[in-house]
This record gives C-alpha cells, structure tokens and sequence, in this order.
C-alpha cells in the first residue's frame, strides 16, 4: 500500500502533543524522526509562512528512512500578498530556499489559495505555466533568485534527479471555483485538485485531475479540532480505494459530472486537525483501515491541550 497510498501528517511541531503523541521525555528535535518512523510522508506548513533555510531541508532529509516524501505548502507571500501576480521573483526565492535538498524526498507542493480569491482562469493559466515540473527546471528557476536568499541558497541537483518530477496542487476555498473550467484547467497542466475537507467551511468536490489524488483532512465538524470517528474513516479507506483502483467514488460529488480514465492513480492524505492532537491518531487509524487492521481508541488529551500551530 505504501506506494499507492502515503497518509501522513500536516506539520509535526505541536506542543500537546508531547506526552500524548510524541513518548515523554522525547527530544524535541528528535520528533520528526519519530513521526517518520510511522508515516510515510508528511505535510510541511513552515514553508508557507517563510522561506526556509538549507540547512532545514538537510536535517529533515536525515532524520526521516529512505522512501520517505515530503509535501510542501507553497509560500503565502505567493499565494496570499502577491495573488499570484508577478510572482517570478519569489518564485525563484522559495525554490532557491534549500527544496532542492530533499532531492528524491521531495514531494507534491501544495498551493492553498486564500478564502478572498475568485476564480479567474487567465491569472491561474499564467501562474501555472511558471511552475517547474523537473528538479532540473527548479534548479534553473532558483538561480534567479535575489538578496533575500543569497548566501543560504541552493540552485542545483545531481544530474541523475534532474528529470524527476515536481508535482503541483491547488487547494481553493471560494464557490467560484466549483466550474468546469476550472478542472479542465487543472487537467491541462497537469496539477491536482486538493480535496479537501473543511467542516464545510470551503467547497468541497472529488474531481481528478492528474496521476495523483491529493486530500486534506482539517477536521469534520470543526476546522482544525475535531476528528473522525470510525464511519468517516472507513469512508474515506473506502474512497481511498477506488482512487487507487482508478475508479470513481460517489462523493465527494465532482463538478465535471464525468467519470475517470480507468488507471490506478497515487493518493497522498494529510491530516491537519492537529489543535486537540487527533491529527495522528486520525491518520494511524485509516492506515490499519486500509489495511485491514481493527483501528485504535485515542488515548485522552488535557481538555485544554490545544497545539500551536506552525
């Protein structure tokens, strides 16, 4: 399953979960390592708030097994100051920021759109083709890079990883993107639809749109905190499934109404309901579903455990 399926974590840095997720005692530095001994891949929320260093890729790179991946959040200041517009600069920045050091680990990035952005094809259709979709290419975007990461950059790959791919996800959060349009653009770039699961907050719909399905996990009922009991994860094992299977579920409901080429596609899910510490027991628990495994009762968290998030 694990080369199909990679269900993970979003962020891994939260206090409450010392003592409840994380064994006691255990080194703060040394938690990512723990989590990688039991995901296969997590979500990294820090590079969306700045630009991270080498020197953070490098020590992540180590601390996780050979296979492991890691997904990105794409910066904010893209997404949210710069709306995407004229966005090459910091293009440039944020895959000069170290990226690069993941080589083989590096996994799916992740663009989250702010709730306040409308579809407009035009804008999307410029900031897609700016994307590199080849370590190579990144590396030749990332030398273009400014002060702002000069002397704590990294702009090349070895020759052998050059062509492997950089995969591209769009998360949205306005009604305006519930169009057509706006699959058969992500089609035709090749990026993936981010299903995500918002308690309803944002639209929710199933469309693929590429090799890959990509979900996001923020809680049922109440964003970020609440979790899912064992009817939910056993629907989304059952989604999961078919996505792998190249089928179509029935829900989310799809925008394109249509069906899916019949081919097995990967599926990367990511829990982010990480402020009452549900987020890794959550994930723990539709991986034994998927394989077949009677899930575990959560151990109890302090009714005022709420994780900082980063």
């Amino acid at each position: 399953m694990q080369r199909e399926v990679r269900i993970g974590i979003s962020g891994w840095n939260y206090a409450p979960w010392r003592g409840v997720f994380y064994p006691k005692g255990l080194k703060h530095s040394r938690e990512l390592a723990f989590a990688g001994g039991i995901f296969s891949s997590v979500e990294v929320n820090g590079t969306f708030y700045s630009l991270q260093r080498p020197s953070s890729f490098r020590r992540w790179y180590a601390d996780t097994p050979p296979g492991f991946v890691f997904a990105l959040k794409g910066s904010r200041y893209i997404t949210h100051m710069l709306r995407l517009r004229n966005a090459e600069q910091a293009l440039a920045n944020f895959f000069a920021s170290g990226l690069l050091c993941l080589g083989e680990k590096l996994g799916p990035i992740l663009w989250q759109l702010p709730p306040r952005t409308v579809y407009d094809p035009g804008l999307l259709d410029a900031f897609f083709e700016q994307l590199p979709r080849t370590l190579g290419e990144a590396a030749r975007l990332a030398q273009n890079h400014d002060q702002r990461v000069a002397g704590r950059s990294v702009v090349d790959v070895p020759s052998e990883l050059a062509a492997q791919a950089v995969r591209h996800v769009c998360e949205i959060r306005h009604e305006s993107f519930r169009d057509r349009e706006y699959v058969r653009l992500l089609q035709r770039h090749e990026i993936a639809h981010c299903i995500a699961d918002t308690a309803g907050l944002y639209p929710c719909f199933g469309d693929v749109t590429t090799d890959f399905v990509y979900v996001r996990l923020h809680g049922s009922s109440e964003l970020y905190a609440s979790g899912y009991d064992v009817r939910e994860l056993a629907t989304w094992a059952s989604r999961i499934r078919a996505w792998t299977r190249g089928e179509a579920p029935a829900t989310p409901p799809r925008v394109s109404g249509g069906g899916l080429r019949p081919r097995p596609r990967q599926v990367f899910v990511y829990f982010d309901n990480d402020i009452k510490v549900h987020a890794p027991f959550d994930a723990q628990n539709l991986t034994r579903l998927l394989e077949g495994r009677r899930i575990r009762k959560r151990p109890a968290v302090p009714a005022d455990g709420r994780a900082v998030r980063a």
